[in-house]
């Protein structure tokens, strides 16, 4: 980004934006509307996104033209694909860079020709495919336990494996950055849902304790992840296994964005930490790395699989994987338990630890450890939506994320590596990302934020 661009915005815009409003606001102001009818309470929120849609400070809802790749063509919402701009993209996740392999590709292609594109039916009701029957099996083995549960989506995996087990006198602990799949999953379940310290196992300790102190009768499930989506950074495993154990209690992991891009194998944190087949439940998506949607439960009970079966609405009651997205999964999960694979995640892994030092360079501060996900500590909304704003412009495209998907307060950007990433595309990102941040917060008259989490959390 030029100085002189940063200077326009201080100059001409900042006032205005100020004044109409657009830089004001969250949507929790707009999350319990009130009004006797239902459908015209909602308008109050879309104004309000409306509005800042119109001065170029809303994040979402952007669409790609073409495949997700280190370099894309996007264009923001309720525009025409005409106005499409290319530029550097952090803001999709293809971790591996697998949606535009070409294999893959031919895999899906074969697929087509073979079953065509619909499951047209319910995993339980015929919707399984031999394609789908090979990609369980094929999980199984990466994850080294017997059974798998596939899921339309990711969200559904995480919903319904919580929803099947969990009843409304058992217990759910959950990291309080847990993915709001995860969070909504216990609140549907139960009352009794505990948000524990992040990455606290201390705190999961007591939680713990507590409970069984007063009730010995009913479940209990721990729920964390292996990568968190929004920080970056682990939990302790074998310290969360073993406490489960010890208290009579369930773990359940979720590995949607280190299962492929990470550890040996692409076994994610799980290899990592020498836990695989040794953790309770695991579930995760094939968004992230295995060019597909959908998602997945793990375990090595069929009594388990079977209660999923048949109590997990998100697989009972909605059509399974097509077979062409089962195919897409399966040809990347041979690519990533292979050599390619580890060349893709030694590239991947080389970009994200570049793509820090560069930022770190412009004075940013990276959260988490190096993986796919670099989040950058924003605090205020006002200079995300800005920053956004300002990259947009300069055709880097970011995620600025706040409000419902961070605390209040707790915005960032949160940028996607790929292994396709080009030394000089993650160099020129960071310089243009630092001089976007540095003078949204200057032009605004923000100090820069403080994490509300120390990195030095405790383990235990």
């Amino acid at each position: 980004m030029h100085e002189e661009t940063i200077a326009v915005e201080r100059a001409a815009d900042i006032a205005e934006l100020e004044s109409c409003g657009a830089l004001r606001g969250s949507v929790a102001q707009f999350a319990q509307p009130r009004g006797a009818n239902l459908m015209r309470r909602t308008e109050a929120l879309d104004a309000w996104c409306r509005l800042r849609a119109a001065h170029g400070v809303w994040q979402y809802a952007r669409a790609l033209d073409g495949a997700p790749g280190p370099e894309s063509r996007l264009h923001e919402e309720g525009a025409a694909l005409s106005t499409a701009t290319r530029g550097i993209n952090f803001a999709s996740q293809d971790y591996l860079s697998l949606a535009s392999h070409p294999t893959v590709r031919e895999a899906a292609q074969a697929a087509l020709n073979e079953a065509g594109p619909h499951s047209a039916g319910s995993a339980v009701l015929l919707g399984n495919s031999r394609l789908s029957l090979a990609l369980e099996a094929a999980l199984s083995r990466l994850l080294q336990v017997e059974y798998v549960t596939l899921f339309p989506t990711g969200w559904g995996a995480a919903f319904g494996v919580i929803t099947a087990l969990v009843n409304a006198r058992d217990y759910v602990l959950v990291d309080q950055l847990a993915h709001a799949s995860l969070r909504q999953g216990a609140n549907a379940a139960t009352r009794n849902v505990a948000l524990h310290r992040h990455l606290d196992t201390g705190h999961v300790r007591e939680l713990l304790a507590s409970i069984r102190a007063r009730d010995t009768e009913n479940g209990i499930l721990v729920v964390t992840e292996g990568l968190f989506s929004m920080d970056a950074d682990v939990p302790d495993l074998p310290l969360m296994q073993h406490l489960c154990r010890e208290y009579n209690a369930t773990l359940l992991v979720d590995v949607a964005h280190d299962l492929g891009a990470l550890g040996p194998g692409g076994s994610g944190s799980l290899g990592q930490q020498s836990m695989l087949g040794k953790v309770d439940l695991v579930m995760g998506t094939f968004s992230k790395t295995f060019a597909s949607n959908g998602g997945f439960v793990a375990c090595a009970s069929h009594a388990v699989k079977r209660q999923l079966q048949l109590f997990a609405g998100p697989h009972l009651f909605s059509n399974a994987l097509s077979p062409v997205q089962a195919a897409c999964v399966l040809e990347s999960l041979r690519i990533v338990a292979g050599r390619e694979g580890d060349a893709l995640r030694e590239a991947l892994l080389r970009n994200a630890v570049a793509l820090r030092a560069s930022l770190a360079e412009t004075g940013m501060r990276c959260l988490g450890v190096p993986s796919a996900i670099v989040p950058l500590w924003i605090g205020s909304e006002q200079v995300a939506r800005l920053a956004g704003r300002a990259l947009a412009r300069e055709r880097v495209f970011v995620n600025a994320v706040e409000y419902p998907g961070v605390p209040l307060g707790a915005a960032r950007l949160r940028l996607q590596v790929m292994a396709g990433h080009r030394p000089a595309q993650l160099r020129q990102g960071a310089r243009m990302i630092g001089k976007a941040v540095s003078g949204a917060g200057a032009a605004l008259g923000v100090e820069p934020a403080r994490e509300p989490w120390p990195r030095e959390r405790a383990r235990g």
